[in-house]
């Protein structure tokens, strides 16, 4: 019991439980957020389109006097999930894109070609000279 609370807190403490566990909260918050889009600004929008009859809210099919199936509730769902989506798209292509930088950056560049070499003195001399500017040699 012992090595399973060690092997337990191990996994906790890692980072990827950390990140998991900011991007639920995040997430949470951020639903709020897509459904007040999707309730205050893009189902107006559609009933202002469809000239103030049925926007997506009053999609509704009544089944008896208690139930009704609600296509409007449905296509909002539909919609926070395409908005919600999105935003989960471009937030993971930023960081891949800045993972990439990164990357980058810690490469080191290939090596240049070597410099060539004066076959007199053996001093390095820029590539495409015809003379050696320390001995004066003639470089072929």
């Amino acid at each position: 019991m012992k090595k399973f609370m060690e092997e337990f807190k191990a996994f906790i403490a890692k980072g990827n439980v950390m990140d998991m566990a900011v991007g639920v909260i995040i997430g949470g918050a951020f639903t709020a957020i897509v459904n007040s889009l999707v309730g205050n600004v893009i189902q107006p929008f559609i009933t202002l389109i469809t000239g103030g009859g049925a926007g997506v809210g009053g999609l509704q099919i009544p089944v008896n006097e208690e139930t009704v199936i609600d296509f409007g509730a449905f296509i909002s769902a539909i919609i926070n999930f395409l908005i919600v989506a999105w935003i989960v798209f471009l937030m993971v292509k930023a960081l891949n894109r800045m993972q990439d930088m990164a990357k980058k950056k810690e490469e080191p560049e290939a090596p240049a070609e070597p410099a060539p070499v004066c076959p007199h003195c053996l001093e390095e001399v820029k590539p495409g000279a015809t003379r050696c500017p320390h001995c004066g040699g003639t470089i072929e």
